[in-house]
């Protein structure tokens, strides 16, 4: 099967994006915990708005176009389904728990493994059992964002977590992590129901053609745009300078919206564009050809830049504010462009994904007969 033309422009810019989002955690002065107290006035609140959980969400609906893709060359080929996709999502989780332990604290990739198991019995379900489980999981996710909303207005709740994460050297760092594994894997759990709504919008997108460049697919990037860029980001900013009560609703409610206008606008852009891509383009879609080395990547080189057993840059910096913040995104997301623009040059998987699909494939392999 050829390569969606958009889809590794639209996973770059998500890549690039979450970090929009996790670059605020390491260049807080309070450290990793301090990013959970919220902004610290009007501009700052503006800013973490422009990547405040839209990012995760879009790449949370590509996981889901992606499952669907390799559903969809599963049943060409003839082969048993989930079948082997489950060693997959297994091998994802065991990354996620080294990511977590290593590396990040705030990893995706362990609940994305738990959700790709459930949407891969799905998928190739009818419409009528992907829509039910569609819609209970959505109805599931509102009511939970209801009940933390309400804790957050009533003051019975806060997004403050209170936590003191230690970063004088990598092992401290990585004590704090497994310390408060249970808090920080919180997340996690409370987004499952809306995981399960992204990646099966994901597959049920790609079969109704939102990627294609076609009369009918651009008719649904049109849909996608009004609905997710004309009604939910005026929504989104609203919640965003409403104040730490509507937090839930901003990033599990608004976020998720915007990121499904950010999909069809991106795609209609892309099938705009000529067919030669410059080097941003170029450099884009490198990224989005090695999303995990480069989600991976961009954590480890982000914590190396700005933590204390790194080169402490937010404790030489980091009182300059948005400003330093926004330096740091640019310079962590050239690093990402030019990598992997240089890696990719010349090789056809990224460094993880070259393992990873080592280790996806071994077991699977058969002693030749004698």
């Amino acid at each position: 099967m050829s390569r969606i033309t958009a889809l590794d422009v639209l996973r770059g810019v998500a890549i690039l994006g979450t970090l929009g989002t996790n670059i605020w955690i390491f260049t807080d002065p309070a450290g990793p915990g301090g990013f959970l107290t919220g902004a610290s006035g009007t501009g700052e609140a503006l800013l973490r708005m422009l990547s405040n959980g839209k990012f995760l969400a879009l790449l949370s609906i590509l996981f889901g176009i992606g499952l669907a893709v390799q559903h969809r060359s599963a049943v060409r080929r003839g082969l048993r389904w989930p079948g082997w996709y489950l060693w997959r999502s297994a091998l994802l989780l065991f990354e996620g728990l080294l990511h977590f332990i290593l590396i990040f604290e705030f990893d995706v990739l362990m609940f994305y493994a738990l959700v790709s198991v459930l949407v891969a019995y799905l998928v190739g379900r009818g419409d009528r059992t992907r829509w039910g489980w569609l819609v209970g999981a959505a109805v599931l996710h509102t009511a939970l964002v209801g009940v933390v909303t309400l804790g957050l207005m009533t003051g019975n709740a806060s997004t403050d977590g209170g936590l003191v994460i230690d970063t004088s050297s990598w092992l401290a760092h990585v004590g704090s992590r497994l310390d408060n594994f249970v808090v920080f894997r919180l997340e996690a759990v409370f987004v499952l129901p809306l995981s399960t709504v992204l990646f099966l919008a994901g597959a049920m997108l790609l079969r109704g053609g939102a990627l294609e460049d076609s009369p009918h697919g651009r008719r649904v990037q049109r849909r996608l745009m009004a609905w997710g860029l004309g009604l939910g980001l005026p929504l989104n900013v609203l919640t965003a300078l409403a104040g730490s009560g509507w937090f839930a609703v901003d990033r599990y409610v608004c976020a998720p919206l915007v990121a499904f206008g950010l999909l069809g606008a991106i795609t209609a852009l892309v099938h705009r564009m000529r067919a030669e891509a410059g080097p941003l383009r170029r450099g884009v879609t490198a990224v989005g050809r090695s999303a995990l080395t480069c989600y991976i990547a961009q954590n480890l080189v982000a914590s190396v830049l700005c933590y204390r057993w790194g080169l402490d840059l937010t404790g030489r910096f980091g009182h300059l504010g948005v400003w330093f913040t926004a330096a740091m995104w640019l310079v962590v997301s050239t690093l990402l462009v030019l990598g992997a623009s240089w890696w990719m040059g010349r090789h056809e998987r990224g460094p993880v994904e070259t393992l990873w699909n080592w280790a996806y494939r071994a077991p699977q392999r058969r002693p030749a007969a004698v």
